[in-house]
């Protein structure tokens, strides 16, 4: 039996090299715990700490232990699609994508060792949001936008935790005219005027066929007022009133130089046109009054003082419309009157 013991070590030996063998034996020893390591042998290298100062992020499976209702939520968010960016490096941690390095708040369970984007200054909360949505077609104006100067943060129309169809973006013309009334408060109560566009007329009975954002990109825009525009940086009324568009070979000059609200309240007016007056010819003499003149001018246009060919005093002449129907551009004629 001994002989036969030696000669399967002298085997063993032969097949294997001694290196393989000490290798083999003392990965055997270190696995059992049984066996010392060796006097004078490296001692196995140990796991090399983080590096200080450098951020500890644990995952999103972390959150969850703590905060299952909104992880669970989280699941159906379009933000969900964060655990899967490996791009940017946010792969299963997009909790920690905005509300940054958890490690610290997982051991002390502190709320001021984690980031909250609703209680950041509003230009540090949007550099969180522009870090994925910067290259956006909606997000092209949002720095020098009206909402960004003046400090309201994506995340006080955006609720990023909810679902549903008025959660993260507010869909329903009636959820989307309810935010924007929360701030502009003013504006929503010109809506209430006797004639406006079909935003306040919501309710249960009918409900609004418009919102704020059929005009208005809250994100910003190249136009005044954050408006949306229609073909060629054009304002966006032309989105719906495309007939009033042109392009006209006889243009109407206020058209062209201030637009629709040169004569038109978007918002609201006494007037079944919306016009900034409550009667016509109140809003064509803002332009077309002349200095008080003794004869009436070789072009025939208005004067004050009569003889004139538009004197005012005549029933007939105090409603322009009736003679120069094409207002917003005429095809043949200069005046306007076809």
């Amino acid at each position: 039996m001994v002989f036969a013991h030696r000669r399967s070590a002298t085997r063993l030996t032969r097949r294997a090299p001694l290196p393989a063998v000490l290798a083999a034996v003392s990965l055997f020893s270190l696995a059992s715990g049984s066996a010392q390591p060796t006097p004078g042998a490296p001692a196995p290298p140990a796991p090399a700490p983080p590096a200080a100062g450098q951020p500890a992020y644990i995952g999103s499976e972390m959150c969850q232990v703590c905060h299952e209702d909104i992880y669970k939520a989280f699941q159906k968010n379009p933000h969900h699609a964060v655990e899967t960016d490996k791009k940017r490096g946010f792969e299963n941690r997009a909790c920690e994508a905005c509300h940054g390095p958890a490690g610290k708040h997982a051991e002390s369970v502190s709320a001021a060792d984690i980031r909250q984007p609703a209680k950041l200054p509003a230009a540090e909360a949007d550099r969180i949001c522009l870090t994925c949505h910067r290259n956006q077609p909606t997000q092209i104006g949002r720095i020098n936008g009206s909402h960004a100067k003046n400090q309201v943060s994506c995340v006080t129309c955006h609720s990023i935790h909810k679902n549903g169809p008025n959660g993260l973006v507010a869909r329903k013309p009636d959820a989307v005219n309810q935010l924007c009334a929360g701030c502009h408060t003013a504006v929503w109560a010109s809506f209430q005027r006797p004639y406006s566009h079909p935003l306040a007329k919501g309710g249960a009975f009918a409900p609004a066929s418009m919102s704020c954002v059929d005009c208005h990109n809250p994100h910003g825009s190249f136009l005044p007022r954050s408006m949306q525009t229609s073909r060629a940086n054009e304002p966006g009324c032309f989105n719906c009133h495309g007939d009033k568009a042109g392009p006209f070979p006889f243009e109407h000059a206020a058209v062209r130089l201030e637009g629709c609200t040169a004569c038109h309240v978007p918002h609201g007016s006494a007037n079944p046109h919306m016009l900034t007056r409550h009667e016509v010819r109140f809003v064509c003499l803002e332009c077309h009054a002349n200095l008080p003149l003794p004869t009436p001018p070789a072009d025939g246009t208005l004067a004050t003082i009569p003889p004139a060919f538009h004197d005012l005093r005549s029933p007939r002449f105090q409603n322009c419309t009736l003679c120069h129907q094409k207002v917003h551009g005429s095809y043949v004629d200069r005046a306007l009157l076809k």
